[in-house]
């Protein structure tokens, strides 16, 4: 078995048995713990592994350890002051009269059975392009830095024991069909309560968008397996607030219903109750979610996708690639010919400059302006004949 799928579904059993606390054995002797670490630093889940392999009775490098420590106390600190730092957040925009809509709220964190199991993930907020740049102000003001710049999209800020904050003017995909569903989420969000420029998204929305996305990061290799769990926690946990029905008519015009529902039971497969009979077992025909599991663990290296809306999603984000690819190619030529033409225009400007400089050298054109054309022969001849005596 290829070394990367093994460590994969290693650290699938890892994190699985501790978030359904139940026991499961793994070999650990057989891992090598650097690439552990940097998988499960990767897929967000090294604070898991650290409570998993606390009891394991299976000597671990201390190097390693540490590092693993590192993240399960990044995320206890996290825990303690996450709700405190959304609060001051979006408070300080709502007083300045910044209508915003926040795409996934930080209630997943409190439906994690061991809390300190949770991510210290990010605030994301969407925002009109007029008002991001007064956010990011603000954002400055409180003592928030950039950590990273998402092209044409947004940033990402971070400030020292508080929560990072992400913001968007802009939506993260690339097909219409995407872009227009996730409008129409935005678009449906209400008020959030305690606020009056705050909106978020219903827990139905939210659940249609966080599938929709992971379903998208699928596709372009991007999907961790932190929002793997996360889909399953969300939805086990408020599925009887959420009408599958409604989601599935929806997911049908992102035109990703089969593969969202692949996604879904295969995040139902590796941490779900085995007491819940949502999924009555496990399908006849396991081989699609054994391709979806390689390419997600592995990242796209091992890539032996069949499924159809899968293959159809990518041509679609490449085409878009394409044409944003050959526009920007356009747009390079452009200038270049742009630049080329300035120069020229310069040149000319040189060999035959205008009346007015003309007139400064030779004040005869004063009187005769239509000489000027003999004047420029003349001080065309005069600086050949300095350029050749030099």
């Amino acid at each position: 078995m290829n070394q990367l799928l093994f460590d994969g579904r290693s650290l699938v059993g890892i994190v699985s048995s501790i978030i359904r606390q139940d026991t499961l054995r793994v070999q650990y002797k057989r891992l090598d713990w650097e690439r552990m670490y940097r998988m499960a630093d990767y897929h967000k889940v090294a604070n898991i592994v650290y409570l998993g392999v606390l009891g394991c009775g299976e000597p671990l490098p201390e190097k390693w350890r540490e590092r693993f420590f590192e993240k399960y106390q990044e995320s206890l600190l996290f825990g303690g002051h996450y709700k405190e730092s959304v609060r001051e957040v979006l408070t300080w925009l709502d007083m300045r009269n910044i209508s915003c809509t926040v795409l996934t709220s930080e209630v997943i964190r409190e439906l994690y059975r061991i809390p300190e199991a949770a991510d210290t993930s990010p605030l994301r907020i969407y925002l009109d392009e007029g008002s991001y740049s007064l956010a990011k102000g603000y954002l400055v003001d409180m003592g928030y830095e950039t950590d990273a710049v998402y092209e044409g999209l947004g940033e990402r800020f971070v400030r020292l024991s508080s929560v990072s904050v992400e913001l968007y003017y802009a939506l993260p995909f690339q097909t219409a069909k995407y872009i227009k569903g996730m409008r129409r989420l935005l678009e449906e969000a209400c008020g959030r309560e305690s606020y009056k420029r705050v909106r978020a998204l219903s827990v139905e929305n939210e659940f249609i968008y966080r599938i929709a996305l992971a379903v998208y990061r699928y596709v372009t290799d991007e999907l961790t397996m932190r929002e793997v769990i996360e889909l399953q926690i969300f939805h086990s946990t408020l599925r009887d607030r959420i009408r599958m029905d409604i989601v599935n008519k929806r997911l049908k015009d992102f035109e990703v219903d089969e593969l969202a529902e692949k996604i879904l039971r295969i995040s139902y497969m590796w941490v779900g109750d085995k007491m819940d009979d949502y999924y009555g077992g496990l399908p006849e025909d396991m081989s699609p979610y054994d391709v979806l599991e390689e390419r997600l663990l592995t990242r796209g290296m091992i890539k032996h996708e069949t499924d159809e809306q899968a293959l159809k999603l990518d041509r679609l984000i490449h085409k878009e690639l394409e044409k944003e690819r050959k526009e920007e190619e356009r747009k390079r030529r452009r200038e270049r010919a742009k630049e080329r033409w300035e120069s020229i225009k310069r040149r000319i400007r040189w060999v035959f400059p205008d009346y007015h400089y003309m007139s400064s050298i030779y004040p005869t054109l004063e009187k005769a302006p239509v000489l000027l054309p003999v004047f420029w022969i003349i001080r065309g001849v005069r600086l050949l004949g300095r350029a050749l005596k030099g």
